[in-house]
């Protein structure tokens, strides 16, 4: 059966890429919907940031019709700031509106923001019914299982954001006092998946970064689909090697090194047409290291490609990766 979000038809199982701050851009998200992603979601944006217009919340906005289904992320803690928020990026034209009720960093979370409203569900509810109120979009949550141990409250948050109308709820399985730290809890996400009230999708998120797992936990949490994100970064082969696995049993081969440099000029071509050739150039560096994570000896091609000025010399160097790597794994 395959898994709707209002009249978004995801397949029978989606595998979503997870929005990530300063990592899920479109450059990043289009490498990712070419092996495989089924739903991608903005890097979350702030209501704040949108409403006064800040020019770095604004290019978030951006999207592409090569993209879809995608949703725009929003947060904050002004209900009528997402409430404007919400109305502002359904002009730029997503698939749905979504609300980050998970992140765990100070500067959201401690602004009453992101996981906070952990802590405040009555506040949570009021928020989302707004954002509902607000747009023609399907909208969808994405929230952890509570502020801390003590507070796992995800089950309630559940049925009462439900009943104000979301669409789908994406379960990240640790406490904001886990941050990303220890494993991720998949239990209770499988509990709220059996609660009979329940008839929204439910994807679980955490922790999933090989086929096997995914395939083990789909079978022993019983979710809708999986959100995927620090282990696609560098590595967007994953969701074409989870689906290959799910649908064959067999693994498929690891991506050689010409692919590598293949997605990763793919990933800094789309980032300078995006960003202009100085903030491509200089914001790929963070990538570089897990395009080619594994690789024996690379550092000093490494220290190379993060220092390099202009696309011409870092495709210089990836053109001597190829040379170098191709000749020592045949």
């Amino acid at each position: 059966m395959s898994v709707q979000i209002g009249n978004i038809d995801l397949g029978e199982f989606p595998l979503l890429l997870a929005p990530m701050e300063d990592v899920s851009d479109p450059p990043f998200r289009y490498v990712c919907k070419q092996n495989g992603a089924d739903m991608m979601y903005t890097e979350f944006i702030s209501s704040e940031g949108l409403i006064r217009d800040a020019a770095k919340s604004r290019q978030k906005l951006d999207i592409f019709e090569y993209e879809r289904p995608i949703g725009i992320q929003i947060f904050g803690s002004d209900i009528d700031h997402m409430r404007e928020a919400t109305e502002i990026a359904s002009l730029a034209g997503p698939d749905l509106m979504d609300i980050n009720y998970g992140c765990p960093v100070k500067q959201v979370a401690c602004r009453g923001a992101g996981a906070s409203l952990l802590q405040d569900i009555d506040k949570m509810v009021a928020m989302t019914k707004a954002v509902v109120n607000a747009t023609h979009l399907p909208v969808t949550v994405k929230t952890r299982l509570g502020w801390d141990d003590n507070t796992k409250n995800v089950y309630e948050v559940a049925e009462r954001l439900q009943d104000v109308g979301i669409k789908a709820l994406t379960i990240h399985g640790r406490t904001r006092a886990q941050m990303y730290k220890g494993v991720a809890d998949w239990s209770l996400i499988r509990d709220i998946k059996k609660n009979p009230r329940i008839k929204i999708p439910i994807f679980g998120n955490g922790d999933i970064d090989s086929p096997e797992k995914a395939a083990d936990w789909r079978m022993e949490f019983g979710v809708d689909g999986m959100m995927i994100g620090r282990a696609a970064i560098g590595y967007p082969w994953i969701f074409r090697e989870i689906k290959h696995f799910f649908n064959t049993g067999q693994h498929l081969d690891k991506p050689t090194i010409t692919e590598r440099i293949a997605a990763c000029s793919t990933h800094l071509q789309k980032s300078i047409e995006w960003k202009g050739p100085k903030t491509g150039i200089f914001e790929m560096r963070r990538h570089y290291s897990n395009y080619f994570k594994g690789i024996d000896h690379f550092k000093e091609f490494r220290m190379r490609l993060v220092t390099a000025g202009n696309l011409e010399e870092v495709q210089q160097i990836l053109a001597e990766i190829d040379e170098k790597y191709a000749i020592e794994m045949a």
